[in-house]
């Protein structure tokens, strides 16, 4: 009998085991946070309404204590003047809802109206009364046999006095209610707002009376192994969001004041309530504005008996919202509140799920804290890559998962907005090569396999070729709106001279022996990520006026480079992407010399961040002519090599026709 050979058990790594049992544990954390929030609302929506009113107040507390008030006397006073404003502002919302509850029955009339005008333009008014008027007939036909049989039954007990009557209904009265229940039926709705408004009253004194302990205790769950730099986070944040919440106080309140005046100048009723209404709701944004306008564009419809005041009010709304939005608030604090338009609309569901009609007025507000502590706090970091609005990853990340993908329109796209600002030299030096650097990384590792690697060659290639009708020019102008831009514009040009301004050199030109079809070879060093840079910089080239052809990493070895086409070749660059094979690079530029000796060789060695010894280094030990750390910096030693002085290429930066298409040999 055979033996029965069993396969050994695969069991998981620690790191796998360690890493399962985090994501697992955070799930559970997450679902017990959840919980927590949805059944402790009546502690938790106090708590932060706090925590938001402490923000706003926290800049008057400061101003005060700067002319030597006592901090709990500044506390205090701000805070019981805040509150006695909220109290003034509940009492005139309360006035204007009683006002409005007791005038909507005189709206009836007007609303029936509507209808009815409304009904008369439809085209099927006749059959409509016909099926109405159909209706009640039957309605009468089913009751008349009930009608009847009562009738039967009352003349029946008449004529028999004796039979069973029905029983005489008794109805108990309760007795007039006493003085204290008269006030325990007043004061019973007043109690849980009254005591939830005390304790967040409490929780405001406290919270400002004690920031800065709050705040060290923050530091503390932070990570205390960086105190000046966690310090100067938190208090950069919190500064930024007192300012932030602040300043959207004061322009909510200024919509809501306008809204209001509109309104009790177009004839709306209860014009201060939707005022204050417009401003509480467009603490949300892009849907409160919206949500804001329902109630009073439904009321014109009910007061109105034409249809002028809607139009009015519409009017107001499309003309008072987008003037904030997109004028008065980019001038004051900036575009955006720093969530992405998915994360607004996610914040606000959870917490109108969570909080009701509370939360959807803090869900902005809150996210913004959550996403303000997610950029300086590193352990919740998660929070801004989620609900920020910042781009979740890098353009060269972008680059290479696009590459990946195997979708370089989409980078193609990228790149033409990066081009309205810089040049192509710079997009390919600063984004396309750190994108194949990564690959690089994953590939040295075995992330990579070659099905993959073609892929992003080829991808390359047409990406390469989506690009190739770009100028390779930075703008002439680029746009600014403040001093810092406009600063560091002037500095990135300055910093990117050396190729953003390269020249365009044309055929007349050029000397003679470099007037062949392709005088510049591009040589990939090693793999396919080394070919997928070499395609960029022959496409590069050739926009510049010189024609270039691209070699796979195969054309150098010893079965394939006595077949290498050398015929007018006057340039070949090198291109490795990885520094770590020395000898190779040695061996190539032999074998290149022994096939094309009269050629200039340039060693691309495009690492980031490598030494500039290093680099010189690696060219002598390579015996390359030239060497070059940058695609740019390269396609300017082949545009020197022409021997091409500025005076001949003068003419060179009008418009030149478009250069032949990039030939690719795999």
């Amino acid at each position: 009998m055979m033996p029965v050979i069993r396969q050994p058990f695969k069991a998981r790594t620690s790191e796998e085991l360690v890493a399962l049992l985090g994501t697992v544990a955070a799930a559970i954390l997450t679902v017990i946070i959840v919980a927590m929030l949805y059944f402790g609302r009546e502690i938790f929506v106090p708590i932060a309404l706090a925590i938001l009113l402490s923000f706003v107040l926290a800049p008057a507390v400061l101003i005060l204590q700067r002319i030597h008030v006592p901090r709990g006397l500044a506390v205090v006073s701000v805070a019981l003047l805040a509150f006695a404003l909220i109290f003034a502002m509940g009492s005139l919302l309360a006035t204007q809802l009683t006002l409005l509850a007791g005038d909507l029955p005189r709206y009836q009339s007007t609303i029936s109206e509507k209808i009815q005008s409304f009904r008369d333009t439809r085209a099927g008014r006749g059959t409509l009364e016909r099926a109405s008027d159909m209706l009640k007939d039957l309605s009468k036909e089913i009751d008349r046999p009930k009608e009847s049989a009562t009738a039967r039954g009352l003349n029946s007990s008449i004529v028999n006095p004796g039979a069973s009557q029905a029983p005489v209904p008794v109805e108990v009265r309760q007795p007039d209610p006493g003085a204290l229940e008269n006030l325990r039926t007043l004061i019973s709705p007043l109690i849980h707002p009254l005591a939830t408004t005390g304790i967040i009253i409490i929780f405001v004194i406290f919270i400002l009376l004690q920031r800065e302990d709050l705040r060290n205790r923050l530091i503390r769950l932070a990570g205390s192994h960086d105190l000046q730099r966690t310090t100067a986070a938190l208090d950069d944040a919190a500064l930024r969001l007192s300012r932030l919440f602040l300043t959207q106080l004061i322009l909510n309140s200024a919509f809501g004041a306008v809204i209001g005046l509109g309104l009790w100048l177009i004839g709306t009723p209860s014009a201060i309530l939707w005022g204050i209404l417009a401003a509480v709701l467009r603490f949300v944004p892009y849907i409160g504005a919206v949500i804001a306008a329902a109630f009073p564009l439904a009321l014109a419809v009910a007061v109105d008996p034409g249809w002028s005041m809607l139009l009015w009010t519409l009017a107001l709304f499309f003309t008072v919202e987008p003037v904030v939005g997109h004028v008065i608030e980019p001038m004051v604090y900036g575009h955006s509140t720093g969530l992405s338009p998915v994360a607004v609309v996610v914040a606000a569901t959870f917490w109108t799920a969570l909080w009701g009609p509370i939360g959807l007025v803090l869900a902005t507000p809150l996210t913004v804290c959550l996403v303000v502590l997610g950029r300086h706090v590193e352990r919740l970091e998660f929070l801004d890559v989620m609900f920020g609005d910042r781009p979740a990853l890098s353009p060269p990340e972008i680059f290479y998962q696009r590459m990946l993908a195997g979708d370089p329109a989409e980078a193609a796209e990228k790149a033409e907005q990066f081009l309205k600002e810089r040049s192509l030299a710079s997009y390919y030096d600063e984004v396309a090569l750190r994108g194949l650097q990564l690959a690089q990384i994953d590939a040295a590792r075995g992330a990579l396999d070659p099905e993959r690697l073609t892929k992003i060659r080829d991808a390359v290639a047409e990406f390469a070729g989506d690009v190739a009708d770009q100028d390779d020019r930075a703008p002439a102008k680029v746009n600014v709106t403040t001093d810092a831009e406009a600063s560091s514009a002037v500095e990135s040009v300055a910093e990117n001279a050396a190729h953003e301004n390269l020249p365009i050199i044309s055929k007349e030109n050029l000397p003679s022996d470099w007037l062949g079809e392709y005088p510049v070879l591009c040589l990939a060093g090693r793999s396919l990520i080394d070919e997928s840079a070499a395609i960029m910089l022959a496409q590069l080239s050739t926009a510049h006026g010189l024609t270039a052809r691209v070699e796979g990493a195969d054309a150098l070895s010893n079965a394939n480079v006595f077949r290498l086409d050398g015929t007018g070749v006057v340039i070949v660059c090198l291109v490795y992407l990885d520094s770590s094979g020395p000898a190779h690079m040695r061996y190539s530029v032999r074998r290149l010399r022994r096939k094309l000796p009269k050629a200039l060789i340039i060693l691309g060695c495009w690492v980031k961040d490598i030494d500039p010894d290093a680099l010189e280094a690696l060219r002598d030990n390579a015996k390359a002519d030239l060497v070059a750390a940058s695609l740019g910096e390269t396609v300017k030693l082949c545009i020197g090599a022409t021997g091409v002085t500025d005076h001949n290429i003068a003419g060179s930066t009008q418009e030149n026709p478009l250069p032949p298409p990039l030939e690719i040999i795999a």
